[in-house]
């Protein structure tokens, strides 16, 4: 059996575990999620090398969803997004345009015990397997000489095409790096180095507070909304190490952080559907499905993003609203905190906030209108 992706097929696998994703609307895979295990991933783009790919092949997104739907553990996801770029390889139009654009991919891959970065060229890759202290990445190859898994012939490529002399300790960045990155790749060296310092600030107190604030922050260029670019979804996990305790996703399902709420979604067996954050399905008259591809544009907005952005733009022409407004939200997002640092100290049973992300979603609708 088979199994469509964004542009092409693959097998599909015997088994798929159950999974919460983040994604542009108009493609099949995902910008970062989770899965029932406690397994997150996200990815960033980056240009390296290696030549993009012309061909349609599978999105670095398509191996978010992937390493989601068919790895338990970080680990075993990582090796799912290897072995199918191996296979596959990456490539396609990485937005709704006709205009060519295309990239690889860096992942950042985290379970209840361990953390990956995982970083590719083509179909070479290397990961680094993070131990300690606290790892971000931000569209630039970061892995330098800590690599602990990779493509067997990832030293003997570069050793050929004159990246590497064969000599001394092989880095990755220094060998794949670009000679001349593009604009938005120097763009990225300043939020990597802002988020690096936020983190290093918060080493050994990180909480999901925390980790909200750092990506609503706008000097370091993490929360963008500039140069046709803003963060369009934003996610923090929490993830217990005592496997009696649930994981916890909370996702905004709207853009721009620092005007959004994070709303906590747990894994049950009993939870509602929430249809108003899943954007509307066109089968196959969708652009990205007909030829030639994206020669049209069809409405993809669901209902908690429509009503967000007719609440910002009333906020925008009425201040004292809109600050009124955005406190009122504030305390929604401080009290769905406190209701899921009660379940982790066991004084709320998990089954009483199994609907707390279908709840938030509908309070957060009725505070818009």
């Amino acid at each position: 059996m088979s199994y469509l992706c964004t542009y092409i097929s693959i097998p599909q696998a015997e088994h798929t575990h159950a999974v919460v994703l983040s994604r542009p609307a108009w493609l099949w895979g995902a910008e970062m999620g989770a899965n029932e295990h406690g397994v997150c991933i996200g990815n960033e783009a980056v240009w390296t090398r290696e030549p993009v790919g012309e061909g349609e092949a599978l999105l670095g997104m398509d191996l978010v969803r992937l390493g989601l739907e068919r790895g338990d553990s970080a680990r075993a996801a990582l090796g799912v997004i290897t072995g199918l770029l191996e296979q596959h390889g990456q490539g396609g139009p990485c937005r709704e345009d006709p205009k060519p654009f295309s990239y690889h991919n860096t992942f950042l891959l985290v379970d209840r015990l361990e953390a990956w970065v995982l970083e590719t060229a083509g179909k070479l890759w290397a990961a680094q397997q993070v131990t300690e202290g606290v790892k971000n990445i931000s569209n630039q190859l970061t892995i330098e000489t800590e690599i602990a898994l990779e493509h067997p012939e990832l030293r003997s490529t570069a050793q050929a095409q004159g990246w590497w002399n064969g000599e001394g300790e092989f880095s990755f960045s220094a060998a794949f790096s670009p000679d001349n990155p593009p604009a938005r790749m120097e763009l990225a060296k300043q939020r990597y180095r802002g988020g690096t310092e936020l983190l290093k600030q918060h080493n050994g107190s990180v909480t999901a507070e925390v980790m909200m604030t750092i990506l609503r922050d706008k000097a370091s260029g993490i929360c963008m909304d500039s140069e046709g670019f803003r963060t369009t979804g934003s996610m923090v996990s929490v993830l217990p190490r005592d496997s009696a305790y649930p994981c916890i996703h909370f996702f905004t399902a709207t853009p721009d952080p620092s005007r959004s709420v994070f709303k906590p979604f747990i894994f049950s067996e009993c939870m509602t559907p929430v249809p108003r954050v899943i954007s509307p399905q066109y089968g196959p008259e969708d652009p990205v499905r007909k030829q030639p591809r994206f020669r049209s544009q069809v409405a993809r907005e669901h209902d908690l993003y429509k009503a967000h952005q007719h609440a910002l733009s009333n906020m925008e022409t009425d201040q004292e609203a809109g600050a009124s407004l955005q406190e009122t939200l504030r305390y929604l997002e401080s009290q769905c905190l406190m209701d899921i640092g009660a379940l982790l100290r066991g004084e709320i049973p998990e089954e009483d906030l199994g609907d707390l992300f279908f709840d938030c979603v509908d309070t957060e609708l009725k505070f818009y209108q």
